[in-house]
C-alpha cells in the first residue's frame, strides 16, 4: 500500500514518495530560474489539472518536505526554497545523464580559439584558459589544479647552483608541464656535481616519476657496492628535497572570483570574506578540492559534487563545488577542475561542462605526451 504524503519518512539512502519527488524536482526547478522562495500555488496551478492534486494535498506535502528536511521556509508567509539536502537528492536521484548543448560546445571552441589554444600550446596556457572557459559559461568561478611535482613523469630535470645553498630545480614531465621549485641544502653543490646528478636521472629514470626514482634509488642503495656511491647519494637527496611538501601541490588557475559578488544567494559578507580569502591561498583551495576528488563516492564520469554543509571548510558552506579529475597516459589522476558557485546552481549543465572540459585536458596532454 503506498504511503500517504502525511507520513513521508526518509532517510539519506531511501527514495521519496513518488508525488513529493515530482514536487521537490518541481520546486528545485522553478528556484534555479527565478532564485525566489516557491509558494505551493505556483506547483499548484501547474499540477492539479493533470496530475489531480488538490492544493490541500500539495500543501501537505511541501510541509513534510520541509519538516524531513529538503526544503526551508525563509519567513513564515514565502513560498519554500531547496535545502542542501534538497540539492543532494536531486543530483542523485533525479539528474539523467547531461551533455553539453551545441550552443556550449560552440562557445568552448570559440573561446579555445580566441586564446590561439591548439594542439602546440603550452600545458599552463591550456590549463589557465580551462579556468576562463569555466568561468566564462558557467558565470561562477573555475578554478583548474595542476599535476603535483611528485605526480609528474620526468622527461628531463636541470638543477641550477644558487646563493646560500640553493639550487634551482627545473623538471618538464612527460605532458609538458614545467615545474620550477627553489630548494635548500645543507651542503654545498658544485655545478659540475649538480649537471652529473641530472644527466644521471634523464638517463636512467626517464619516465618516471619523482616518488618512484626516489624509492629505487633507495633500494640500490641498500646494495653493498652502492652504499658508498656519491652520485646515488645525491640523487636521492635532491629528489626528496625536491618532493618535500610537493605530495598535494599543484599550479593553480583560478578565474571569475568577481563572479561571487554577483550572486544574490551570496549574502553573509564575513564568509564572503572568507570565500575569497581561501581564492588566494593555494594550498587551502588544494585541500578542499583534492578531498572531493578522493571521495569514495563519485559521479558518472568521475564528477564529484558537494553541496552546502557537505563541506569541512566554513567559507564554502553556502556552495556548490563541482569538480573532475584529469588523467594522462596511465589512467593515473593527475589533476583537478572543477567549478564553484551557490547552492542555487545549474546543476547538469554544470556536471556536463566539468566532464567535458577535463576529457578536453586529457586529450590536449596526451597528444603533447605522445609527440
Amino acid at each position: 500500500m503506498p504511503r500517504r504524503a502525511s507520513n513521508l519518512q526518509h532517510n539519506d539512502n531511501s527514495p521519496l514518495d513518488p508525488r513529493a519527488e515530482v514536487l521537490l524536482a518541481a520546486l528545485i526547478k522553478e528556484h534555479l530560474v527565478t532564485g525566489e522562495a516557491v509558494g505551493s500555488r505556483v506547483l499548484s496551478d501547474r499540477f492539479s489539472h493533470g496530475y489531480g492534486w488538490s492544493p490541500a494535498t500539495i500543501r501537505n506535502v511541501m510541509g513534510n518536505l520541509e519538516e524531513a528536511g529538503f526544503v526551508d521556509q525563509p519567513h513564515t508567509s514565502a513560498g519554500r526554497v531547496p535545502t542542501d539536502k534538497g540539492y543532494r537528492y536531486y543530483v542523485d536521484n533525479m539528474l539523467g545523464e547531461a551533455r553539453l548543448s551545441r550552443g556550449d560546445l560552440k562557445a568552448i571552441d570559440h573561446l579555445f580559439a580566441a586564446h590561439d589554444i591548439d594542439a602546440s600550446s603550452s600545458p599552463d596556457r591550456l590549463m589557465e584558459t580551462a579556468s576562463h572557459v569555466l568561468s566564462a559559461l558557467s558565470q561562477n568561478v573555475g578554478i583548474v589544479i595542476s599535476p603535483s611535482l611528485a605526480e609528474n613523469r620526468l622527461k628531463h630535470i636541470e638543477f641550477v647552483q644558487l646563493p646560500d645553498k640553493r639550487i634551482l630545480v627545473v623538471l618538464v614531465s612527460l605532458s609538458g608541464i614545467i615545474h620550477n621549485k627553489v630548494i635548500r641544502v645543507a651542503d654545498e653543490f658544485s655545478q659540475d656535481e649538480l649537471d652529473r646528478t641530472a644527466s644521471y636521472l634523464n638517463v636512467e629514470f626517464h619516465g618516471k616519476s619523482l616518488v618512484a626514482i626516489r624509492s629505487e634509488i633507495v633500494e640500490l642503495m641498500k646494495e653493498e657496492k652502492a652504499l658508498y656511491d656519491r652520485l646515488l647519494q645525491n640523487a636521492v637527496l635532491l629528489c626528496e628535497q625536491s618532493l618535500a611538501g610537493e605530495e598535494t601541490t599543484g599550479e593553480v588557475y583560478v578565474d571569475g572570483a568577481s563572479n561571487i559578488l554577483t550572486k544574490p544567494d551570496f549574502d553573509d559578507i564575513e564568509r564572503m570574506r572568507d570565500l575569497f580569502r581561501m581564492f588566494e591561498e593555494k594550498s587551502r583551495l588544494i585541500k578542499i578540492l583534492n578531498e572531493c576528488v578522493h571521495e569514495a563516492a563519485t559521479y558518472p564520469g568521475d564528477v564529484h559534487v558537494t553541496i552546502g554543509r557537505e563541506h569541512l571548510a566554513s567559507s564554502m558552506r553556502d556552495c556548490a563545488l563541482i569538480t573532475a579529475p584529469y588523467r594522462v597516459g596511465s589512467n593515473e589522476s593527475i589533476g583537478t577542475l572543477g567549478v564553484v558557485g551557490p547552492m542555487r546552481i545549474e546543476y547538469a549543465r554544470i556536471m556536463a561542462m566539468v566532464n567535458y572540459m577535463a576529457r578536453l585536458i586529457e586529450q590536449r596532454l596526451g597528444e603533447q605526451t605522445a609527440r
